[in-house]
């Protein structure tokens, strides 16, 4: 999964297999779209690179500075 740089409007893409799946206002969102996934993690696997790739920006930040 890979989690794009916050976009201007606040949130940001979240793509799964190269698909864009939906925009995360949250952790907790970026969870659910790992769980639509068929990936039934908890939210301590979003700081592992294995299965989150943070783009640009801060990780588990949500809105533009």
């Amino acid at each position: 999964m890979v989690v794009h740089r916050p976009l201007k409007a606040g949130g940001r893409p979240v793509v799964v297999r190269s698909e864009i799946v939906g925009l995360a206002h949250s952790d907790h969102e970026v969870v659910e779209f790992l769980r639509r996934a068929g990936l039934a993690f908890g939210e301590d696997v979003l700081d592992d690179p294995v299965w989150v790739e943070w783009k640009g920006g801060r990780a588990h930040e949500y809105e533009t500075a």
